[in-house]
Formats: structure tokens, sequence, C-alpha cells
């Protein structure tokens, strides 16, 4: 089951790059979970996250939230070839996730959350329960 977004663009100066999508989206980050990294939700479920780094010529990545990345990751390596999709996480981000590729180059992926209670919340918030 798919229940939410994220798409992520890169600012090689994150200070200068928190500053402009601050004033370009009128609102402070949601979330700022570390270092050069920030998440503002623009609607219920649709999250931006502006992260350091340089900006690959490549789209994406545009990462779909599930509720079980290994099994979501098992279907697609089984029905649609998917053969590069390791599965991440950081001790200090509350979700897991993986980036894969499409046939035509455009990154994608999945992220699953942690806890569970938080993911539970965000899907009944989303769905209006």
């Amino acid at each position: 089951m798919i229940f939410e977004i994220t798409n992520q663009v890169r600012v090689t100066d994150f200070k200068e790059g928190l500053k402009w999508y601050e004033a370009l989206l009128s609102k402070k980050a949601d979330f700022i979970p570390h270092d050069g990294f920030a998440e503002w939700e623009i609607i219920p479920g649709c999250w931006l996250q502006v992260a350091e780094g340089t900006q690959s010529e490549e789209s994406g990545p545009l990462r779909l939230g599930v509720t079980d990345i290994i099994a979501e990751r098992d279907r697609l390596v089984k029905e649609l070839g998917i053969h590069e999709f390791e599965i991440y996480s950081r001790e200090e981000v509350s979700a897991k996730w993986g980036t894969f590729t499409d046939p035509w180059g455009n990154r994608l992926g999945l992220f699953e959350y942690l806890d569970k209670k938080e993911e539970n919340d965000r899907i009944k918030t989303i769905l209006g329960v």
C-alpha cells in the first residue's frame, strides 16, 4: 500500500538553500533531523526534502511511503526486475529507505517508518480517519 510521497532536491550551500526554500514555501522546515537536511510537508502526505549535495543530471529520487519496505522491494525485484535496491537507515532518521532506477534512468525509491504508531497516525491523517 502506497500512502505517502517524498521528493528531494539538492543544494551545494545548505544554509542558503534552507533560506531560499523557507522563502519559497513561506514557512520554516517542518523537520530537520540532522545537519544538511530539511523537510517540509507541502500537503498531507507530500514532502519536499532539501539536502546538501551536488545536484545530478538525473531526476529524483521520488520516494513512496510503504508499510513494509522489504516485502515491497522483493515484489519489485520479482515483478519488475529491479536489481540494485539496498535498504538504508541512520540512527537519527525515523525511517529506512532505498533507491532504485526505472528503465529510463529516473531515480525512485521507497521508505518505511520505523515507528509503526507514527506510521499508522500518518495513514489516518492522510486518509482523514
